[in-house]
């Protein structure tokens, strides 16, 4: 990579405070390094158990028994948590948290990713999945809820992906899996620690054919994270990531009556325009964490580099307007950032007190160049430039919060950010018929956060937190004006929210735990899809809309070698201030009114996950369950997927041998073969909202663990 877009990360080097740190959590294995936790909304020495917010940590283990090359595949079992693989990997998985996020057509928008603790969402608030590697993972979290707003722009909700930190006598690892429409993973994993140095590389390739036709893809991709013990109480981390997805075809959506007649059928344009998408992003991020006697400081910097390339099915028709930026997009840039944050550790009026306070700074820089797609009469290729733009974001932040236990029973968490955040565009594709469409949009907004704990008793937490939030636009949002006028849509105000939780957390001995959760956020000016053709989406803010409902996660051992696991949420989404949408493509002036009151659509109005596991001596057996509600595909709520459940099967048997451990393992998906809608294109301005979910599909594997790290 050129070093002109890692100067955050390469002053941080040069300043001596190089390689990413790891915040240890309760239940981890003892490290050389006392745990910290000096992250939003968490404590350190504070157990989750006693904050005031929903947070989930799911284990990742070394015995998964699926491909192991989504992370879409560990978070089925998180309420709240919406992740659909749309057998479509030229979108990547959609994912929402509590309705924030459900209406992205591309990868994620609302949330917040980080891998590490690193940032893995671009500055501007737009993010994929496809950039976590689960082979080397430890755990994923999900946080939900008011002190989301604690992380920044567009934090709807937080995943953070966690790698394993190498210790001595760690076991090495190769992992293979193959199964139906040609699809199979395969990647090592390194995991050790040689001196001062614990690491973790993993690599994995990843393939298929893809259910649908029109949709095979592939993916290599890598991460390693370095955490090298220094002077007494003080770490360096490095992770460096890397993702490489070339040409993924892109099937789109299907009407009704197509996924009806044939579900695995790709759109007629998919084939004439041959849509499809390449992606390639490397990062590196350094992470410096010195410890005292009562305070932590923590000094972070990343830098990555990203490119897109996309074939859309834009006709060549529609591309005769002047103003249109043509049916490929070309996006490559630079991105990157640094945090700062201390936390001290003490006494008000004789009880604990624990004080957070820090500061960063984003930056992305986009180059987005725009091309016909068509040469003459041949369809699918790279034609004339329509577009070419220098494209900038920027954020300035910082953050505050304060945990304080005042008595025996009661705790109160108050955090509060400010962020600064700034869209720039100079337009470098100026002609008599196309103007200069440069321009600037500033946005900033004041989001506190406060929460309350009850210590009912030893085992039982009540709990009631408040904040606000808020979301700009992200350039993919801007990228396209809903008046078909070039340039960006500068008119879109960011989205502010409101959110309220109470909730109860309960927990034994033995290892059982249920948490419940009720919930509401109401948003003002909510960003939602205006026009969604031929792969294109625009967008608008619709006034004000409000999201309530009621989470409930339950996990209960059963003897010594059972566990029962159950998930549920209900979500209801609704419009509060009514607006108007065109009731057919082409309209000029809205004519059809969306009434107070009606649903939202991209989002199930419930949930339901159930998981069954039975581990006999070598052997593992599980049984899973997946229901979801009905979706509304569209404002007028005319087109909707229907609910459905699922019922997913695995087994496996491990062999311990002279020469390392050896895991067989397969999985059953869907085993009841059942037809559904796995994931909805909102507002499709052509009808072709439905995207089908694939049939009885298997997956077989082998792992074999060896060797050991040495100290």
């Amino acid at each position: 990579m050129r070093c002109a877009p890692l100067l955050p990360l390469c002053g941080l080097l040069a300043a001596g405070l190089a390689p990413v740190v790891h915040a240890e959590m309760p239940g981890d294995r003892p490290a050389t390094l006392p745990a910290v936790q000096v992250e939003a909304a968490r404590v350190q020495d504070v157990d989750d158990f006693d904050l005031p917010a929903s947070l989930s940590s799911v284990g990742v283990g070394r015995d998964l028994n699926g491909r192991a090359a989504q992370a879409s595949e560990l978070l089925d079992g998180i309420p709240g948590v919406v992740a659909r693989e749309r057998q479509n990997y030229a979108q990547d998985t959609q994912l929402s948290i509590r309705g924030f996020g459900a209406r992205s057509t591309f990868g994620v928008r609302g949330v917040r990713l980080y891998v590490d603790g690193v940032p893995a969402t671009m500055p501007d608030g737009q993010a994929q999945l496809s950039h976590f590697n689960v082979l080397g993972a430890e755990r994923i979290e999900v946080l939900r809820g008011p002190f989301s707003a604690l992380y920044g722009n567009s934090s709807g909700g937080v995943v953070q992906l966690w790698s394993a930190d190498g210790r001595p006598g760690d076991p090495w690892r190769v992992r293979t899996s193959y199964g139906s429409y040609g699809t199979s993973s395969t990647g090592a994993q390194l995991l050790g620690q040689q001196g001062p140095v614990h690491y973790n590389i993993a690599a994995n390739h990843f393939e298929t054919d893809g259910w649908r036709d029109h949709s095979r893809a592939r993916r290599d991709s890598a991460n390693a994270r370095f955490g090298i013990d220094l002077a007494e109480r003080s770490r360096l981390d490095l992770v460096f990531n890397y993702l490489d997805a070339p040409d993924a075809q892109d099937p789109l959506g299907l009407t009704w009556a197509q996924a009806k007649a044939d579900p695995r059928q790709a759109t007629a344009v998919a084939y004439q325009y041959d849509t499809r998408k390449s992606v390639r992003q490397a990062q590196a991020g350094a992470v410096f964490t010195q410890q005292f006697d009562t305070q932590t400081l923590r000094l972070m910097a990343y830098a990555g580099q990203r490119e897109v390339e996309q074939y859309q099915s834009i006709p060549k028709a529609t591309q005769a307007n002047p103003l249109h930026a043509g049916g490929v997009i070309d996006l490559d840039g630079d991105y990157g950032g640094a945090d700062a944050r201390w936390a001290w550790q003490g006494e008000l009026l004789g009880r604990p007190l624990d004080v957070t306070a820090g500061a960063n700074v984003d930056r992305q820089r986009q180059h987005r160049r725009g091309y016909e797609n068509f040469v003459g009469d041949t369809l699918g290729v790279k034609g004339g430039l329509r577009r070419d733009q220098r494209d900038t974001v920027e954020n300035v932040d910082q953050f505050a919060q304060a945990w304080w236990q005042w008595s025996e029973r009661w705790s109160a968490l108050l955090g509060v950010r400010h962020s600064e955040v700034r869209f720039r565009s100079v337009d470098r594709y100026v002609t008599a018929r196309n103007p200069d469409d440069s321009g600037r949009r500033d946005y900033s907004a004041t989001t506190p956060v406060a929460g309350l704990v009850f210590k009912a008793s030893d085992d039982l937490r009540l709990y009631a937190s408040a904040g606000r939030g808020f979301e700009t636009p992200t350039f993919n949002e801007l990228g396209y004006r809903n008046d078909g006028g070039a340039g960006l849509a500068l008119d879109l105000a960011a989205a502010k929210s409101r959110n309220y939780e109470l909730g109860a957390k309960w927990r034994n001995q033995a290892g059982a735990r249920l948490e419940l959760a009720l919930f509401r956020a109401e948003t003002d000016d909510e960003l939602a899809v205006a026009s969604n053709t031929n792969g294109r989406s625009t967008y608008r803010n619709i006034g004000r809309t409000r999201r309530q409902g009621a989470e409930m996660d339950f996990l209960l051992p059963v003897g010594r070698d059972q566990q029962l696991q159950l998930a549920y949420t209900f979500l209801d989404a609704t419009v509060r201030d009514g607006y108007r949408v065109c009731a057919a493509s082409g309209c000029a002036v809205p004519d059809a009114l969306v009434a107070a009151g009606s649903r939202l659509p991209g989002v199930p109005r419930q949930q339901l996950f159930a998981r069954w596991q039975w581990q006999p001596a070598a052997w593992q057996f599980a049984v899973e369950g997946a229901a979801s509600g009905d979706t509304l595909a569209n404002d007028l709520a005319t087109a909707s997927a229907p609910g459905y459940a699922l019922l997913n099967l695995e087994a496996a048997r491990r062999w311990n041998t002279a020469h390392g451990a050896v895991r067989a393992f397969a999985r059953i998906d869907n085993a009841l073969d059942r037809d559904y809608i796995g994931s909805v294109i909102v507002n499709d301005g052509n009808g072709r909202y439905y995207e089908p979910g694939p049939s009885r599909g298997y997956t077989v594997g082998l792992q074999w663990e060896f060797g050991a790290g040495r100290e």
